[in-house]
């Protein structure tokens, strides 16, 4: 008996989803019918049988793709009503990832995840804590005139870190703040003054913003990580170089929650421990 309600509320289900399908499409009974090849009378029966009868996988295909719906939402296999191509689609997304500070694309990330907590593996150390000194001399080079304005907008980001009421976690590898601070390989040339107070400001922001600003550091000969950054449960995004791939859909973005987890677990410099290694960094340059 359980079985044949079932039936009947499946096959109702369909007949609603079928003419909710035609509505958003624009489409009548006769188009629908023109569009798959039956006669108007099928539609007509699709549309007010109220038995427990399904019609056959054939006819279900072809109105899916008639209405440019998915055969698993006609039948209440699914909720949503997009095809799996455009489910896929809309879940992994390319993204321009200009070399510059002035990025509306990244600030309208982090205001869309306002409340939630923000985890976050930089390129190299992480921008809204820098110096002006420190992106002066990283970002010039490349921004020309426009150096000031991409500063305040880093600036800016900061500001709404602030105010945003979201958690940051940052996890980085050690080799990054340790060749910072011995100005080798990538910060090669990067005058000790612009090192010290680098630190200096790492030190007071965590002062200012813990717990709500978390730091670790990982060793990367044990752990790796690509340069990614999770706003909360919605979005989870990878940074390529020339491009940012974004991705909305539930099951990867904490797929990525989970490899962050799993730096946070493994960090050779706990959040807490933070602020004393980047001591003796800098009383290493005094």
């Amino acid at each position: 008996m359980t079985d044949m309600i079932d039936k009947r509320d499946r096959a109702e289900q369909f007949r609603a989803r079928l003419r909710q399908g035609m509505e958003r499409a624009g489409m009548s009974q006769s188009a629908l019918a023109r569009a798959i090849g039956v006669d108007r009378s099928t539609i007509s029966q699709l549309l007010s049988d109220r038995g427990a009868r399904l019609p056959n996988a054939q006819v279900v295909g072809a109105c899916a793709a008639a209405l440019r719906v998915s055969a698993d939402w006609l039948l209440s296999l699914s909720d949503r009503p997009e095809s799996a191509a455009e489910v896929l689609a809309n879940s992994m997304t390319l993204t321009e990832a200009p070399r510059a500070l002035v990025d509306e694309q990244i600030f309208a990330w982090h205001k869309e995840a306002q409340g939630y907590k923000v985890r976050h593996v930089p390129a190299g150390l992480p921008d809204m804590l820098k110096t002006q000194a420190m992106l002066e001399w990283e970002y010039a080079p490349h921004l020309g005139r426009t150096s000031a304005q991409a500063i305040g907008a880093a600036q800016d980001r900061l500001a709404w870190m602030r105010g945003a009421q979201s958690d940051y976690e940052m996890a980085m590898p050690l080799y990054e703040i340790d060749s910072f601070a011995a100005a080798t390989g990538y910060y090669e040339g990067l005058p000790a003054a612009v090192r010290r107070e680098q630190i200096d400001r790492f030190l007071e922001l965590n002062a200012q913003l813990y717990p709500r600003l978390r730091i670790f550091l990982f060793d990367a000969r044990r752990v790796y990580s690509a340069p990614v950054t999770v706003f909360g449960p919605m979005l989870a995004v990878l940074y390529v170089g020339r491009n940012y791939l974004a991705f909305r859909d539930s099951a990867r973005v904490q797929a990525f929650v989970q490899h962050f987890d799993w730096l946070v677990r493994e960090a050779a410099v706990s959040d807490r421990e933070f602020p004393d290694y980047i001591r003796a960094l800098r009383s290493q340059l005094a």
